[in-house]
């Protein structure tokens, strides 16, 4: 559906972080006990029997899954077509950090074995998600491969929000793809698969289809992204849970898209025909009466005109608000209330890079003047701290950058307390950084090095894996060779040493490529 801005890839990473077990559950070697517990802690799950029953797969914990509003989305559109109905499944959570513990793959709903099922449709976010649908396909007895598979296995479709950007890396393994938001499309994908037949004749007719890319005959020309309409907007989550990462949270969008222009981000201007808005009015009416936590998702919530209008109602209703994106040139003193109001303790916004000519390369908005200014008003309104995201390793950065950061952020110290949260810079395809260098991993880390031991007492320092970023990196700018890499590092392990070892047998025996050897060189 949507995402793929820098604040939703951070909060995919901590998503993978956070995840594995949920307080509350039964310890996850209990599977059955684990389902039984979750479908009776869930609010507004859509009953149904239908004659043709997908599996709705997605390739990380249900904790992860349920925190989707994109996985939820294509749920409830699946759930309400006449004949066609869906059974959930997630990766074991106990697979999440070690993929070899994955047990047989079965639905949520009625624990049904998945190969058993027609059609499997996985819902991928990002890269590093690919080797745990490879997992699920595997421990299924299905070969993750879409040539050994033919008609007496399902028919594995792929969508999802890394199809916004280079979903080459799937197309060894689905046999199709919707590339873009999905939930105009499924219908007429699913019509294809329920009207069964020899499977190459069911390939044809999907390949007709707008915004369907089957590589058994696209190859590797991919189909533009796919814009739902604009009844298709407020997408939003009919299903609420303890047991999800946003835990009991109606899950709304507020608009969709984004009218910026930042240079690292596939949700740009240009990607999908700018920001699309909901109305103030619509939003409000489709929230529950019963939901006391409501979070407000979309790539550029903060720059909806009717967003502090929105949050400040909701709280005024007792709710708790979350948003999933709040940009610092936003942030003015009437929203931060509202924020507080509506149950806010820590202020997080993005400060992007760690330098004002580093953001001005990446053509934020955000300055330094705005950072102050949340940091004054983090403060004024009684905030814990201002948490600020932000990337390293960006293309032209040097040590200088990174000690301006420290300068300011210590400046900023005396204001609020501060807590960073960086992540390493990942070149992604459909945006104009694609094909800039990764910084190189020793670099990413000596920079981070160098930041922490600046601010050691002035602030709180986290940041994501620059070894895992790398391994991103290098998928985010392959194409199948890629794929095949990650089916070759999950099935020695999936630790890092065996993706660096994949990636460099892909290195000896396929044809240079600059971009590929510019991975290569970067460990």
């Amino acid at each position: 559906m949507s995402t793929e801005c820098h604040e939703k890839r951070n909060i995919c990473l901590h998503l993978r972080e956070i995840a594995l077990w949920v307080p509350g559950l039964p310890h996850p070697s209990d599977p059955r006990k684990t389902a039984r517990l979750r479908l009776k802690d869930e609010v507004g799950r859509i009953e149904k029997q239908a004659p043709f029953t997908v599996g709705l797969a997605y390739p990380s914990p249900y904790g992860a899954g349920m925190s989707s509003l994109g996985y939820q989305r294509v749920y409830r559109a699946i759930q309400e077509l006449p004949g066609l109905g869906c059974e959930r499944v997630f990766l074991d959570d106990e697979a999440e950090g070690a993929l070899a513990a994955q047990g047989r793959p079965v639905t949520l709903e009625q624990a049904r074995p998945i190969e058993e099922l027609p059609v499997l449709a996985f819902s991928v976010a990002y890269e590093i998600e690919i080797a745990g649908m490879l997992r699920m396909l595997e421990a299924a007895g299905l070969s993750p491969l879409r040539e050994e598979r033919d008609e007496r296995h399902p028919f594995v479709l792929a969508g999802g929000p890394l199809t916004f950007s280079n979903p080459l890396p799937l197309a060894p393994f689905v046999d199709a793809m919707i590339v873009g938001e999905a939930e105009e499309l499924i219908e007429p994908v699913l019509r294809v698969l329920e009207a069964g037949g020899p499977r190459a004749r069911q390939l044809d007719e999907l390949a007709k289809l707008p915004h369907v890319f089957v590589p058994a005959i696209h190859g590797s020309a991919l189909p533009i992204v796919a814009k739902a309409s604009a009844e298709a907007i407020p997408a939003w989550a009919p299903i609420r849970t303890p047991h999800a990462v946003l835990s009991n949270m109606f899950l709304i969008e507020t608009e969709r898209g984004c009218s910026r222009t930042c240079t690292y981000c596939v949700m740009r201007r240009s990607t999908n025909g700018g920001m699309r808005l909901a109305s103030k009015e619509r939003v409000l009416e489709l929230v529950p009466d019963d939901a006391k936590r409501v979070g407000l998702v979309g790539a550029a919530v903060s720059d909806h005109p009717k967003i502090v209008d929105i949050v400040r109602t909701l709280a005024g209703q007792g709710r708790e608000v979350g948003l999933s994106s709040l940009r610092p040139d936003r942030l003015s003193d009437e929203f931060v209330g509202a924020l507080k109001l509506a149950g806010y303790r820590t202020l997080t916004t993005a400060m992007d890079g760690p330098s004002e000519r580093m953001r001005e390369t990446l053509e934020r908005r955000a300055k330094v003047k705005h950072l102050e200014r949340c940091a004054e008003r983090a403060r004024a309104h009684g905030m814990d701290r201002l948490k600020l995201y932000l990337m390293i390793g960006l293309p032209g950065e040097t040590d200088a950058d990174i000690d301006e950061c420290v300068a300011f952020t210590t400046e900023l110290s005396r204001v609020v307390p501060i807590a960073l949260g960086i992540a390493p810079f990942c070149a992604k395809r459909n945006t104009p950084l694609d094909g800039k260098p990764f910084a190189g991993i020793d670099v990413v880390e000596d920079r981070l090095d160098r930041l922490k031991r600046g601010l050691r007492g002035r602030a709180d320092v986290r940041s994501t894996s620059a070894k895992w970023a790398w391994v991103e990196y290098v998928l985010a700018q392959g194409a199948e060779p890629e794929g095949l890499a990650v089916l070759e590092a999950m099935r020695a392990g999936g630790s890092f040493a065996a993706y660096k070892r994949a990636f460099a047998n892909l290195e000896s025996t396929q044809p240079r490529r600059a971009r590929r050897s510019l991975a290569i060189a970067a460990v």
